[in-house]
């Protein structure tokens, strides 16, 4: 069964009829197909009206969709010879962040990815995709595995933000997010990030420090959660939809401030509605960046990606 959001209410109950409808047989006074291509035809154009005009807030319930496609959704439609790693050779495995190595369209790669799961009992062994210390130190290695011999890297971001539990700062949570993105932002290979849901916090960064950083279209990215803005901001969370408005975590917004480079078209309805059409586009940008910056010397890559963060947020003299 389909998971509506409040949102999609109205269309919820239009497809609700569809199927009621398609359960009953016709009659001489109803011809039940042409009904339901009628109400179908309907059904679309409300779902394109609906996903034309989504606010910012509403584009925070579609990234965080139980049904949209999640890391090890891409790395199984995308990567072929997969061979996952595991631990951080310090202290032990964070199942939240999925690594390992394969082939992404012939081309061997290091693949890294915060997974959230698709039901109650992943969730809780994925930590809901919010990685600990041990995470992080993992993507590390992984990364710096790769530059040294000479992989791409491609890394799959959906998270709310990195685990805030006292044991995770008790064994250096910020550091070892420090450390993942000084071993991105050190990488002597390509590195293309993808935000296929949430991009929270430093618990994305840590991950998307990356050359190229795409953005599926109904994704967000942003430093706080809204209800953890409008917490701090308005100490009540009823505030997040002004929130997520005020903090343009959309795509748009962050391709014009430059914190994000290509925006990925989802099928609509959005991602979760096609899960293999939405991997297939990521995975077609993908390629695309992959075959430009795989020209580029490592120098120059390494040159053209530290002016690229240090450009973000300057602003022009007075």
């Amino acid at each position: 069964m389909r998971n509506f959001m409040e949102f999609e209410k109205p269309l919820a109950e239009l497809e609700g009829r569809i199927e009621e409808l398609k359960h009953l047989s016709d009659t001489g006074d109803l011809n039940i197909a042409e009904e339901v291509a009628r109400l179908r035809d309907k059904a679309d154009k409300m779902l394109r009206a609906t996903y034309a005009k989504l606010s910012a807030w509403q584009k925070s319930q579609v990234a965080r969709h139980p049904d949209r496609p999640k890391a090890q959704a891409y790395v199984a439609q995308l990567i072929s010879d997969w061979t996952a790693l595991s631990g951080d050779r310090a202290f032990g495995e964070d199942a939240a962040v999925v690594a390992g190595l394969g082939r992404f369209g012939g081309t061997a790669v290091a693949v890294l990815g915060t997974e959230k799961g698709g039901d109650t009992e992943s969730r809780v062994r994925y930590g809901f995709g919010m990685a600990r210390p041990e995470g992080y130190r993992k993507a590390r290695r992984i990364i710096e595995l790769a530059g040294r011999f000479r992989l791409p890297v491609l890394t799959f971001v959906d998270t709310p933000g990195a685990y805030p539990g006292i044991d995770a700062e008790a064994r250096g949570q910020a550091e070892a997010i420090a450390r993942s993105i000084e071993a991105c932002l050190a990488a002597p290979v390509p590195v293309i990030s993808a935000i296929i849901g949430e991009g929270g916090s430093g618990g994305a960064i840590a991950l998307a420090s990356a050359d190229r950083v795409i953005m599926l279209e109904h994704s967000v990215y942003s430093v706080i959660s809204p209800e953890g803005c409008a917490s701090i901001l308005w100490r009540d969370g009823e505030h997040a939809a002004d929130a997520a408005e005020a903090m343009q975590i959309g795509a748009e917004s962050l391709r014009k401030l430059g914190i994000i480079d290509v925006i990925v078209p989802e099928p609509m309805g959005g991602a979760h509605r096609d899960p293999q059409a939405a991997i297939a586009a990521v995975g077609e940008v993908m390629a695309a960046e992959l075959g430009l910056l795989s020209t580029i010397a490592p120098e120059a890559l390494l040159s053209q990606r530290r002016e690229k963060f240090l450009a973000m947020g300057r602003t022009a003299p007075a």
